[in-house]
């Protein structure tokens, strides 16, 4: 019988699954450090998951995010501001990323009077269209992902990743531009 080979040991001298992943000889500097490279490492693995998912229908997953957020404001449209607010990704271009998504005839943009100033966004029907087709693929995907899990661990992960980014809201300074979070 073949000896199974060893993990290297992370923060506290315990098996590190992450380190021995990363090929990371050294072990992390604090169980903290592991635990963020872990999460970084684990959102990618799952961004491109899904992009896997989305990109065959020529979006991106920001694209993806933006169209199913201007989906969800229904009928009445959504501010571009407020699709930026509520991106997944932060930092995202969201003029760029609509421009492609209208280009593409999935959303359309109006200017609301009397403030020109403002742009409300809606889906057109070819954007409904093509998210109610990647609704059931997403769906797959987020199940396979969660997979490993149980229904119990996957709520308490949603609470250990909510208590992290609440945490992180109420540190976190100001963006460049002013539009830290506060909340």
């Amino acid at each position: 019988m073949a000896a199974r080979r060893r993990r290297p040991a992370g923060a506290g001298g315990r098996d590190s699954a992450i380190q021995a992943e990363i090929g990371q000889r050294a072990p992390f500097r604090s169980a903290a450090q592991e635990a963020a490279v872990a999460l970084l490492r684990t959102a990618s693995m799952v961004a491109r998951a899904v992009a896997r998912v989305v990109e065959p229908s020529g979006l991106s997953l920001a694209q993806y995010n933006a169209l199913r957020i201007v989906r969800g404001a229904g009928p009445g449209g959504i501010p571009t501001l407020a699709i930026r607010d509520r991106m997944i990704e932060e930092g995202t271009t969201i003029t760029r990323l609509l421009d492609k998504l209208e280009r593409a005839g999935l959303v359309r943009r109006e200017r609301v009077a009397p403030d020109r100033r403002q742009v409300l966004c809606y889906a057109t029907a070819a954007g409904a269209r093509l998210l109610h087709r990647l609704d059931r693929l997403v769906d797959e995907r987020d199940a396979a992902t969660m997979a490993a899990l149980d229904e119990r661990q996957v709520e308490q992960l949603i609470g250990l990743l909510d208590a992290v980014r609440r945490g992180l809201a109420r540190r976190a300074p100001p963006s460049p531009g002013g539009h830290g979070r506060t909340s």
